[in-house]
C-alpha cells in the first residue's frame, strides 16, 4: 500500500454506502478513500479545504514575501544554491532511481 496522508481512510465502496457517516466519523480530520488498497482521493473538511485555498490566494503570498523582506538580511541565491550543492551535489549528478 502507498503511503497515505491521513490518519482515516474508507474504501470508495464503503463511502458510497454511507458517505454521511463517513463524513461525520472524520470529525475535523481529512480521510484518504481507498480503491483497491491505494489513495484514489482524499476527503477534507470544508474548513480544511477553505483554508488551503486561502493560503493559496496571491495576496497571502504577497505577505509572506513582504513579511520575509522586512525581517531579516537576505542570503543571496547564489549563496543558498552553493551550500545546497554543497551539502548534496549538483541536481545534473542526482538520479533518479
Amino acid at each position: 500500500m502507498e503511503h497515505l496522508l491521513a490518519t482515516r481512510s474508507v474504501s470508495i465502496t464503503e463511502l458510497k454506502r454511507s458517505p454521511s457517516a463517513i463524513i461525520e466519523q472524520a470529525g475535523d480530520e481529512a480521510v484518504a478513500v481507498l480503491n483497491h488498497n491505494r489513495p484514489a482521493a482524499y476527503l477534507l473538511p470544508a474548513a480544511t479545504y477553505e483554508a488551503m485555498l486561502e493560503r493559496l490566494d496571491t495576496d497571502y503570498l504577497r505577505k509572506a514575501i513582504q513579511l520575509g523582506r522586512e525581517s531579516g538580511a537576505s542570503i543571496p541565491a547564489d549563496k543558498v544554491f552553493a551550500e545546497l550543492e554543497a551539502r548534496y551535489g549538483s541536481a545534473t549528478e542526482a538520479k533518479v532511481a
